[in-house]
């Protein structure tokens, strides 16, 4: 595949949860029983077409304007201990250490870009098991704005220093498609987050498959 250089890419940068581990339905769940404790009533649709943004922007997406902010330090705490219920479970997509493991194996520098925070990454990270495979992590802690904006990418960029126009972004939501665009980094969609191929291609992505075990080795040139 090539780069916007018209050579091929010599990053891969990776999403995690949605994209590597299996966790978006879980985020909408516990999500929706962390709203249900504070009063709030949102549907898990909404929820789940939420979910890729950081916890701060995904609050102000679907709670209202006027409600007391002061309480939704409470909510993000409550759907951390939700969720936090799930971490000895989880599991990665099919396919996923296989990706990292054929990029690496192509000469490609392999980041993780990862919205969660520290403690919650480490988690996703020991359950993609796929330590030879990375060289460098990046999470919510190291950024001031989460996606949509661009930040994760810029800060997954410099820990390997290589320009946006060396390097492909694996996603999959709506968020990383449009957090890719900002920074001027190519993006591909997967399917696994439970976003469709319209609306990540129609966000901007330029290619989309099923999930990590079939955007490789069936097709070595996303990577």
């Amino acid at each position: 595949m090539a780069g916007k250089n018209g050579k091929g890419p010599t990053a891969a940068l990776f999403d995690v949860d949605g994209t590597l581990v299996d966790t978006n339905y879980l985020h909408s769940v516990t999500w929706w029983e962390a709203f249900r404790q504070a009063g709030h009533q949102v549907p898990m649709a909404e929820i789940h077409r939420a979910t890729g943004m950081g916890s701060d922007q995904l609050l102000d997406k679907l709670l209202p304007a006027g409600r007391d902010k002061d309480a939704d330090a409470d909510i993000r705490a409550a759907h951390s201990a939700l969720y936090a219920t799930y971490w000895s479970r989880l599991q990665p997509l099919p396919g996923a250490a296989g990706l990292l493991r054929a990029c690496k194996r192509r000469g490609l520098a392999v980041v993780l870009a990862s919205s969660a925070d520290e403690a919650e990454f480490n988690v996703l990270r020991a359950a993609l098991d796929a330590e030879d495979a990375i060289d460098a992590a990046t999470h919510s802690g190291d950024v001031e704005s989460s996606k949509p904006a661009p930040d994760l990418v810029h800060a997954a960029l410099d820990k390997i220093g290589v320009p946006p126009e060396e390097a492909v972004f694996t996603g999959d939501t709506v968020w990383d498609v449009q957090a890719c665009e900002k920074a001027t980094v190519r993006c591909i969609g997967v399917l696994s987050g439970g976003f469709s191929r319209d609306e990540l291609t129609s966000a901007g992505a330029s290619e989309v498959y099923r999930d990590p075990g079939t955007c490789w080795p069936r097709s070595p040139r996303a990577c």
